[in-house]
């Protein structure tokens, strides 16, 4: 596939195909995404004191309602602006 066939193709899209499209092409050049991509797997293996705070993790939702991270990002005292990385919102 060439470039003049994907220049073809965008100017078929609708705005918000369009937008949508920009976005994922954002994510596919960012170099955090690219890096992340391209790790190596985790292939550590779990110690006993994880395995332990994962059931104590897990026995507790059973009992308590989650916090919502709304909320959790309020406590620091952050916005959702923020944490999205919405420069024009901050």
């Amino acid at each position: 596939m060439d470039k003049q066939h994907a220049h073809r193709l965008l100017d078929e899209l609708g705005p918000g195909q369009f937008e949508a499209v920009v976005r994922l092409l954002e994510v596919m050049t960012d170099p955090a995404t690219v890096s992340i991509a391209n790790a190596p797997i985790d292939d550590e293996p779990v110690s006993e004191e994880e395995e332990r705070a994962v059931s104590a993790s897990k026995e507790w939702f059973k009992h308590n309602p989650g916090i919502p991270f709304e909320e959790v990002v309020a406590e620091l005292g952050l916005t959702m602006a923020q944490v999205r990385g919405d420069k024009e919102r901050v």
